[in-house]
């Protein structure tokens, strides 16, 4: 700022004004200053006006770097952060970087709030960080305290894949399971009581699976040697994929023979290639309420948290039909 003073010939007061886009000056002095800023390089340091500030404007995001919805999440964030004035820091996990690793790195950039998506189970708890700064959950919520959760209703999204299949004539419906993994448990609980309201208990099939496509794949291999189901659910979009790898592999028919289900509605499913039916997320949505729900935190640390709870809905596309004969 001293140099862009220099330069303009104006206080180092005058420049601050016009940086922080305080009023106080003419347009002609503003934009002698923004010229001399760009001409010069001058980039804010948002960490130590953080500092001055005593509150920073950065929020961090932990999130796991190979899942699509995830990513898709993240983007949606973007724009939001902007609009309210916060950057954002991101600090991806994956098989080799542990979720513990990349909230250290977070906390040591200063951020303000953590908007935590898919929250693993098993890394280190993170009910301490509420006491340090504002935390958001997406996905599920594991931590007990001041943390504001915002989820998917995994339950009636699977619950929407039953009746669908169902209304086409389907009544040996399989479903793929996603393990540990976030929105998993609701998602098989949907499965299973959705099949009992339609009188399809003793049909009822969970296979052990995943959310990646090698899951998928796995899942695929079992279910289709003996007896294959006439429709699959599977746990997410990737997994969906690699059991309709394996099903084409094998000579079956998609969805002449064999009727696929997703979930999240990714880019991946939508590729025309692939065209899979899905349950979407509205990502939208629940990108915008992380936000603002991280930012009332911030502005009211000892509020009631809340916890909103997303209505999905299904997109058919031509991966299900009507059973063959």
């Amino acid at each position: 700022m001293a140099d862009i003073a220099a330069r303009v010939g104006i206080s180092r007061a005058a420049v601050s004004l016009v940086l922080r886009g305080v009023g106080g000056t003419s347009e002609a002095t503003k934009q002698r200053v923004l010229e001399a800023a760009a001409e010069l390089g001058y980039r804010p340091d948002s960490l130590a006006a953080g500092l001055r500030r005593s509150r920073s404007r950065t929020l961090g995001v932990l999130f796991a770097l190979r899942r699509p919805f995830e990513v898709e999440f993240v983007e949606h964030l973007y724009p939001l952060a902007g609009h309210l004035g916060y950057d954002l820091l991101l600090g991806p996990f994956t098989a080799g970087r542990r979720q513990d690793e990349a909230v250290d790195e977070l906390l040591r950039y200063r951020c303000a709030g953590l908007i935590v998506v898919g929250p693993d189970l098993h890394a280190r708890d993170l009910e301490p960080l509420a006491e340090e700064v504002a935390v958001v959950e997406v996905g599920r919520g594991v931590t007990r305290g001041l943390v504001d959760v915002i989820r998917n209703d995994d339950a009636v999204g699977t619950r929407q894949a039953v009746d669908h299949l169902v209304s086409l004539g389907h009544r040996d419906i399989a479903y793929v399971d996603g393990g540990e993994n976030p929105g998993a448990q609701e998602r098989r609980s949907g499965y299973r009581a959705a099949m009992q309201d339609h009188g399809l208990a003793e049909a009822t099939r969970v296979v052990p699976g995943g959310y990646t496509e090698d899951e998928g794949a796995r899942a695929a291999h079992g279910l289709l040697a003996n007896q294959p189901p006439t429709a699959v659910i599977a746990a997410n979009d990737l997994c969906a994929i690699g059991i309709i790898d394996i099903a084409l592999r094998a000579g079956l028919q998609v969805p002449g023979q064999l009727s696929v289900v997703g979930y999240d509605d990714s880019r991946f499913g939508r590729i025309p290639g692939i065209d899979l039916t899905s349950v979407r997320q509205d990502i939208p949505r629940m990108a915008k309420q992380a936000l603002k729900a991280v930012v009332d935190r911030l502005d009211r640390p000892t509020h009631k948290p809340k916890d909103l709870v997303v209505r999905p809905k299904l997109v058919v596309r031509s991966t299900t039909s009507h059973p063959s004969r």
